[in-house]
């Protein structure tokens, strides 16, 4: 009979994330990953099969629990929503800047091919929030267009934190967008 897991799987993705978050997949080390979750080679072998698995694992862990559709969701849905998601969404804490789904866009020629998957859904998700909430709002343009420019404004603001933005700048540039959207 085999010892008894310390750990719990959950645990275990949140200390991995930014670990990967940091180095990216590719050049994440095992050591690096034993080290943040306090779990051996042979614990982390044991619940996942490889770096691969584990780095999946995190990937999907991240996109499930993510704090940007936490600022879609609430009702009513609308513009305030979307500047939310803008201003709140791309920092999820003082240490992490940006989006750990866009962050791992960066590094498409180095991911396992199920990370493609992934990052698509998330996106997807993502993006179906926020045409819920364009929708609610009323544009006067093309809602599938407007929703598809917040996507992408979205995407360069955690590229930017991930290139340490200041927090004010960033809000300015959200607020002149924001301003922008509601004019068309």
């Amino acid at each position: 009979m085999g010892r008894p897991k310390m750990f719990r799987r959950e645990d275990v993705l949140e200390k991995a994330i930014p670990v990967f978050w940091a180095h990216g997949f590719a050049a994440t080390r095992l050591q690096d990953l034993e080290e943040a979750t306090g779990v051996n080679k042979s614990g982390l072998y044991s619940e996942f099969a490889d770096k691969e698995d584990l780095f999946l694992a995190s990937l999907q862990h991240y996109a499930a629990t993510s704090s940007g559709q936490n600022f879609l969701s609430p009702m009513p849905l609308g513009w305030t929503n979307i500047e939310d998601f803008l201003k709140f969404g791309y920092s999820c804490s003082p240490d992490r800047k940006g989006c750990f789904v866009i962050s791992s866009m960066r590094e498409l020629a180095f991911l396992p091919k199920k990370a493609f998957t992934i990052i698509a859904e998330a996106d997807a998700e993502v993006r179906s929030l926020v045409l819920a909430n364009v929708l609610a709002g009323k544009p006067k343009g093309d809602p599938e267009l407007t929703a598809d420019m917040i996507m992408t404004f979205f995407r360069g603001l955690c590229i930017e934190q991930g290139l340490k933005m200041s927090q004010p700048a960033t809000h300015r540039k959200i607020n002149k967008f924001v301003k922008l959207l509601l004019t068309l």
